[in-house]
Parts: C-alpha cells; structure tokens; sequence
C-alpha cells in the first residue's frame, strides 16, 4: 500500500513509508523465546507445547517476570496465525540501500487494514 502513488504499487517501488507484508516467522520465533508464550497458535496448543530444553534458574525468572507484559493485540494475533505480518518502512531504500522499518500494531494497523481493505474492493 502506499498512500501517495499507485504506480509505485504497480512496479513494486520500494520508498519511505510504504505498507509491505513481510513474513512472520522469524517474529514470532523471537516472542517466544523472548516472553516464552507461543504468539499467534490457538490456546489449545499452547498449554500442551512444553519446552525440553532446559534453562537455568536465572533465564527462568526472567521469562516468567516477562509473561505480565506479553500480551499482544488481537489484529496482531490474527497476522500471526496467516504468517504475514503489516510492517511500514521508515528508511529511504532507494538512499541507504537498505530497508528499515516497524511492525504496524494497534490504532495504525487498524487504519492502515481499512484502507487496504476500501482499496480491494474497488
């Protein structure tokens, strides 16, 4: 999605503050080892998931003192599950050679799947 030029859409231009859909996986395999909660799986699996590695003490509490700060939107959540993530980009790629950027979460992901969703159905 980018808000200011369609044919930049057309020809997969990349530039400053467009909406891409970036792939979840290596997101979701940093919030779990992170907060040690399984992000975007149904809650049925997630009791049974069990971990065998072993930790030490330490490493033990500090995940446990995370889990109070783990939770995650529900729109969040639910990208989680498809395995795409709404990411915008903050860095001019064109400039740096590089994209930089942030995973859209809360009042601007829900502005930005709206849109999204107006522009399909036109």
């Amino acid at each position: 999605f980018n808000a200011s030029n369609t044919e930049l859409v057309r020809t997969k231009t990349l530039v400053k503050n467009d909406i891409i859909q970036i792939d979840s996986t290596p997101f979701r395999q940093w919030y779990e080892a992170h907060y040690g909660v399984t992000a975007g799986r149904k809650k049925k699996t997630e009791e049974k998931v069990e971990d065998a590695t072993s930790k030490s003490n330490h490493v033990q509490r500090k995940i446990e003192a995370r889990k109070a700060d783990s939770k995650i939107g529900q729109l969040l959540d639910d990208q989680f599950n498809t395995g795409r993530l709404y990411a915008c980009i903050a860095s001019r790629p064109g400039q740096s050679g590089r994209c930089d950027g942030y995973i859209l979460e809360g009042k601007e992901l829900e502005f930005y799947l709206k849109k999204i969703k107006m522009k399909k159905s036109k």
